[in-house]
């Protein structure tokens, strides 16, 4: 598992014979509810953030991006901190990330706004351990250290967290340590932690080789993810028109991927590296279906942002209306 996916993606598109039978998808979007022209547009560049290369991965099997009026770039991370770090700097205009990572980013960057909700699975990350461990249950982690990807305010946090309430411990029956996971990767396949609290991908391709699951984030975890665009770009009148029609497009090949889960698997497993066995599970719980972010999307996440800063992960409230627009679509 390296660093970062690699920049190859065309090639390796070209030389996929699946993607040829993908369906390719004309140009649409939300530029005439925005009334700008694909002329105003011709100046703008996106860069679209991404976290292991999943978002990517998902536009180029659908070719979601084919004949957009705009250019736009990839900046690829290997987890929610760092992308958000660069959001926040202005490296980058779009962010996917779970729930807690994004209210965590809006404790160091409140002019961010949440844009899109994409709706997946709670199975989708979870507490490892190596599968000959005498670790058994959640219970056994008592007096234990617990390394969590990738930073204070992720979703393996919060999901540790209510795996311990769970089992009638509390953060404090753990010492914690935050790590990037291409790094915790690494460490656990080399046996140098013993449980790892993570996601997707890099949980998949764990399990995949033999890691034993000790919880998942079922329950636990609400399963959403969110899209936010920084604050300089929806206040840009062109960018603003540019990242509308963006996240139309995302939408329609969430659609596609779900409509065609073994093709996307395969694409998927070719564009990022990912072992095909891990990759048909990683896809499958992904989020892929998107919208634009709704009331009762706000309402879910304001549960999140409570019970964070109720459990000590976020040292605010956050007002999660506050940091969400609903109007990007211009509908």
């Amino acid at each position: 598992m390296t660093a970062s996916v690699s920049t190859s993606f065309s090639k390796r598109r070209r030389a996929l014979g699946l993607i040829a039978a993908a369906p390719a998808i004309a140009a649409f979007g939300a530029l005439k509810s925005s009334g700008a022209s694909a002329a105003e547009l011709a100046s703008v560049t996106l860069v679209l953030g991404d976290q292991a290369g999943g978002t990517r991965a998902l536009a180029e099997a659908a070719k979601v991006l084919d004949g957009t009026p705009y250019a736009y770039r990839w900046a690829n991370f290997q987890g929610a901190a760092p992308l958000f770090e660069a959001q926040r700097a202005g490296a980058v205009d779009l962010a996917p990330a779970g729930d807690l990572p994004v209210l965590a980013a809006a404790v160091g960057d409140p002019s961010l706004k949440i844009v899109a909700t994409r709706v997946g699975s709670g199975a989708q990350l979870g507490i490892l351990v190596k599968p000959d461990s005498t670790i058994r249950s959640v219970a056994d982690l008592k007096g234990r250290t617990v390394f969590v990807s990738s930073a204070r305010g992720s979703i393996s946090q919060f999901q540790l967290y209510g795996a311990l309430a769970e089992a009638g411990l509390t953060k404090d029956d753990v010492s914690v340590r935050f790590i990037l996971p291409v790094d915790a990767f690494a460490a656990f396949a080399s046996g140098s932690i013993d449980v790892w609290a993570t996601f997707d991908p890099y949980f998949g391709i764990a399990a995949q080789k033999g890691a034993r699951i000790l919880r998942d984030g079922t329950g636990i975890n609400s399963g959403l993810g969110f899209i936010t665009a920084s604050g300089a770009a929806v206040t840009d009148a062109r960018k603003r028109a540019a990242i509308a029609d963006v996240l139309l497009r995302l939408q329609r090949a969430g659609d596609w991927a779900l409509a065609n889960p073994d093709a996307y698997a395969h694409v998927y497993a070719s564009l990022t590296h990912v072992p095909v066995p891990a990759a048909l599970q990683i896809t499958r719980r992904s989020a892929l279906r998107q919208r634009f972010v709704a009331d009762a999307d706000i309402g879910a996440l304001q549960k999140v942002a409570d019970s964070a800063f109720h459990d000590a992960i976020l040292p605010r409230r956050i007002d999660v209306r506050a940091i969400s627009d609903t109007h990007i679509s211009g509908a």
